[in-house]
This record gives structure tokens, sequence and C-alpha cells, in this order.
């Protein structure tokens, strides 16, 4: 008798199950429902060609039914993998049901959003053919089986949940997956390249969507499926394989990246990916002095300001009051030492201060930033910024002969202006991914996490806290003031309204520093996702950029509520924020827990 016929003769409910199903039927129930979601998507959802995506056709899926479809496949691969199909089992590493709950809730999510969203824009019930009410009733039924499924983790009888959401939350979890089984070193390689070429995909289809529909409804798939691949235990899977294979790893992904350009074929889709760099990298900046020293600083976007101002007044552009055109490793150098000396100037009287104190006194001198580049225009005080209305027209960067503001063909693709400048800004990221690695690995990096944890107890073991953070203040601001110069080039101008602490477009002090806590503090691949999700969402979504900050304060809000680490974070953060027996921390030879990096 194979699992799955042991499975269904059993008829006792499984412990941990959200649904009071026999395991057997529960999973034969699950089954039924994703088969049929996948059916669904090859029927009629609408008889009107006027929602976007053609939805009308029988036998070929197109929109939003490829996403409906996608996700009923992933739910039948992590079913068969839970039953034991050899082959698959190792889709499931961490647990076999936990990946499945939550695939099966997105493939709902994604199917129910697609036919609200029907009835909403063609005005009713009556556009809604037969094989959208199919697809809705299969994805219920889908959901309902995979709650009926038992838990990963088994419930402590001494403290079962308190209701049925955190019932819920805990049939969601999975165990720690151990740790990979040995594998030659080639098929290790070919994994990461392979976990990167999809991870480049994901993100590609995101930004060439070419509607809002589709654009929520990727959203909300996604929102599923990557818990559910770390539930699977998955990404605890890739990230031993990248531990071991460093060097691998950093090639993939700059390789992933460099491949962003030659993916798109609107330029306009680039210029995301080019903004995206930018604010990415000034997080990543922030993170040097939030994530990692411990510092909050309310006025970063100073900073960038400071590069951005100074590379446009070193451009050669007319309206530029010194007159001068430095080349652009020149301007680049300019307007890092600029924006170093700026910050040591604002850390210096200011970081033998904390916590709140701190934050309000960066607030104030961000502000004081913004206010004097405004009056720096011959009137209310010496003409040098050209005040509220900035320095416009500033030249595209030319390098080496190589002018990026005109269309080259880069192995047999045409890059335009902003591929041109999102090659570049990969090149800055690389370099400043190096530096706060090299940071946060070092003894200096050690005392600034140190200084973060308890600060006196730093002070007591002979650390030099004020000299420490003044170096972490002026090693971000450099950071920022190296991606302000490239800033000042991709948006032709400069004015004060640009770095205010908080607004409704980026860059601004508070979109810096939610990108920063959301991503995870402390880490590299965290302030960069942030960023990225940060800034996608509004540019797809236009209707959303009005209420942008509301959003970003609800994401916050549920943020700290569920997951206060950061969508990606250290060893040492989930250890503050959860239950250590809940973690698999690894051991040295002597037993004793090390450290993991991230």
């Amino acid at each position: 008798m194979n699992t799955l016929e042991k499975n269904t003769a059993s008829e006792a409910a499984p412990a941990g199950a959200v649904l009071p199903l026999a395991p057997g039927r529960a999973r034969l129930i699950a089954y039924a429902g994703a088969a049929g979601t996948f059916v669904s998507t090859f029927l009629s959802w609408t008889y009107t060609e006027e929602f976007p995506g053609n939805l009308t056709v029988y036998g070929y899926p197109g929109g939003l039914q490829l996403l409906t479809l996608t996700g009923a496949l992933l739910t039948l691969l992590f079913l068969l993998s839970g039953s034991g199909l050899r082959g698959l089992r190792w889709l499931t590493p961490g647990g076999p049901n936990s990946a499945v709950r939550l695939l099966a809730l997105g493939t709902l999510g994604v199917t129910g959003y697609t036919i609200g969203a029907i009835v909403k824009n063609l005005g009713g019930l009556v556009n809604v053919d037969p094989g959208g009410y199919i697809a809705v009733a299969m994805a219920l039924i889908a959901a309902l089986g995979a709650l009926g499924l038992p838990a990963d983790v088994p419930v402590d009888p001494e403290r079962p949940p308190a209701n049925a959401w955190a019932q819920l939350v805990h049939s969601l979890k999975a165990p720690a997956p151990g740790r990979v089984r040995p594998l030659p070193g080639w098929v290790e390689i070919v994994i990461i390249s392979a976990a990167f070429a999809l991870g480049l995909y994901i993100f590609t289809f995101g930004i060439d969507t070419d509607y809002a529909e589709l654009f929520i409804g990727y959203m909300v798939l996604v929102s599923f499926a990557f818990p559910a691949v770390g539930r699977a235990g998955l990404t605890r899977q890739l990230g031993q394989l990248t531990a071991e294979h460093r060097n691998v790893t950093v090639t993939a992904a700059f390789v992933a990246a460099f491949a962003f350009p030659f993916t798109q074929s609107n330029d306009a889709y680039a210029s995301i990916g080019t903004n995206i760099l930018i604010f990415a990298t000034v997080a990543l900046g922030l993170n040097v002095v939030v994530g990692l020293a411990g510092l909050l600083d309310l006025g970063y976007v100073a900073f960038l300001g400071v590069g951005a101002y100074t590379a446009a007044l070193v451009s050669g552009a007319p309206t530029s009051s010194i007159g001068v055109t430095f080349p652009f490793w020149a301007a680049v150098l300019t307007g890092a030492a600029a924006s170093l000396v700026f910050g040591v100037l604002i850390g210096a009287p200011t970081l033998r201060l904390r916590g709140d104190y701190l934050a309000i006194v960066t607030l104030g001198f961000g502000e004081i930033f913004r206010i004097g580049v405004q009056n720096l225009d011959g009137d209310s005080g010496p003409d040098v910024t050209n005040g509220p209305n900035g320095i416009p027209n500033i030249p595209e960067l030319e390098i080496l002969g190589f002018n990026l503001g005109e269309e080259h063909t880069i192995l047999g693709q045409e890059l335009g202006r902003f591929s041109n400048y999102f090659l570049l800004m990969l090149l800055f990221t690389v370099v400043i991914v190096t530096i706060f690695r090299r940071a946060d690995q070092s003894r200096i990096g050690r005392a600034w996490v140190a200084i973060r944890e308890d600060e006196t107890a730093a002070r007591a073991m002979g650390i030099n806290a004020f000299r420490l953070k003044l170096l972490a203040f002026a090693l971000g601001a450099t950071l920022a003031g190296m991606a302000g110069t490239v800033q000042a080039h991709v948006t032709y101008t400069v004015t004060p309204t640009q770095y205010k602490f908080v607004e409704a477009v980026p860059p601004n002090s508070a979109f810096l520093l939610a990108a920063v806590i959301l991503g995870g503090m402390g880490t590299v691949s965290g302030p960069l996702i942030g960023a990225s999700l940060l800034y996608l969402i509004p540019a797809k979504l236009q209707f959303v950029q009005e209420y942008q900050l509301l959003l970003f304060g609800v994401a916050l809000v549920l943020l700290m509520r569920f997951r206060p680490e950061g969508l990606i974070a250290d060893r040492r953060k989930q250890l503050e924020f959860h239950d250590t027996g809940q973690l698999d921390v690894p051991k040295d030879d002597t037993g004793l827990s090390k450290k993991v990096g991230v």
C-alpha cells in the first residue's frame, strides 16, 4: 500500500490541521482542486476582449490566467513531492504541507482577484463566463483540501493555538531542514546559476507587465510563492550552497543583473531598473549607519543631495555657478568627498547623542541642507545652487568617448539611455556591496554591531564608540554621495524638493529608512529587495502613488507585527525577535553556536 492509500485509509483528523479532514481525504481534495484549477485556465473566463489579457479564448490561457495556471502547477508539484513521488521529494526538505497551503491560498487569491477585477471593470457578474466560476470553485476546493493537511510542526499540547488565526499561522510553519546532501561541485554550481536565472525571469516579468491588473495578480502570487519556497526548505538549502560557493554566487548575481537590460524591449522599463539600483545603493549606505552601527538617521537623503549637487555643479551645466567641467571619474570623487565632509560635519557634534535625540538632530540637519540649497539663489544668499529652480540641463555622461545618452549596440542588442545608465549603476552597486561586505566582516564591523547592541558594554570593553560611529556616518555619507553623482545625470536636474524627509515620490529619507527596515537591517540583499519593492509597486500602479505614504505605514506596522527582523534577516536578528528554540542555529566543532553570514 503506497503513502497516498495509507493516508486515504485514515479517518482521524490530523493534528495541527486547520480543517477537520482525514489526511488522505484532504490530500485527494487538494489534488482534485489543483488539477481542476489548472484545467479551468484553458476555458473562457469572460466573453469580451475589453478586459486586458484576452481571457476569451478556449484552449489558450492568457493574461492573469497564466498566473493561475502557474499557481496550480506549483501546488500540484508540491503535493506530489509530499506524497513521496520519486524525483520530486527534494522539493520539500522542510516539510511537505506548509508550502502546499501557501500555494493553494495564493492561487485562490489570484483567481478570486481576476474574477473580481472582471466584475468591477466590466460592470457585473454577467460578464463572467462559466470558466471563471469553475476556476474560483476549483481553487477554493484546493485551498480547503490544503488546510485539511496535517501541520509540519506538531502542536504543543501544553500551548495549543489560542484561536483560529493562531492555528492557521501555526499550520504554515515548517521545521528547519538539515544540511544539503553532498552533490558534485558542478551540480551545485548549476543549481545556483539556475536559481539566479529564475530570479531574473521573475523580476523581469514583473517589470514588463503591461497593465495594473496583471501586476497586482503577479504580486499576489509572488507574495505567497516565495514564503512557500521558504517553508518547503528550499531557501535554506540554497543558502547553504551559496555560502559554500561565494565566488560563484557573486558572479551569478552580477551576470543576472547584467543581463537585465538585454531582456527589455522598452527602455522605459529599463528606467525602473536604473532608479531601483540608485535608491537601493543609497539604502545600502544607510544600512551601514542604521543596520550595522544602530544610529537612527532621519536626514540621510541630504548626503545623496550633496553628491548630486556637487556633480551638477562640476558637470558643465549651463546654469552651474562654478562653470567647470570635470571628467566623470573626477566628478564622482568630488561628490563622494563632499558628502564625506558633510557627514563628518554633521556627525562630529551630534554623535554623542543617542536614540531619539540623535534622530531629531539628523532630521534637523537634513532640513537645513534642503533649505540651505533653496536659499543659495543670489537673493537670500550667494548664487550657488540657483535656489528653488535647481540646476537643470545637466549634460549626459561621456566615459571614454561612450555617450550614455545615446543608443548603442552591445552584443547585438540595442541599448537605450536608461540601459546604459543601468549598467553604470550596476558597476557602482558592485563597488558599494564590496565595501559594505568588507566593512561588515572586519573588526570595525564587529565593533559597530557591539555598539548597536549595547554601547555602554562596548565602551567598557575598550571600544572608542564616538570614533567608530563617526566612521560609520562618514562611510554611509560617502556611499550616498557616489550614487548621487549618477542620479544627477539620470534625472537631468537637481532641485531642493527632491531631498525632503518625506515625499510621495522617492528619493526621501522616509523611503530609504523604510527600504532598510522592510528588507532587513544589517544584510546586503535586504535593502536591495526593500528598495526594489517600494519603488517598483508605485511605479507600476499609478493609483497607488496618492496613497504611497499610507501604504508605507501599513506595511511597516504589519512587518513589525509578523516579521520584525525584515524580509531578509541575518541569524542574529532571528534570534533576537523569535524563540531561540524554534531556530536551527549551526554549531561549530565545540558545540557552540557560530555566526552565520547573510
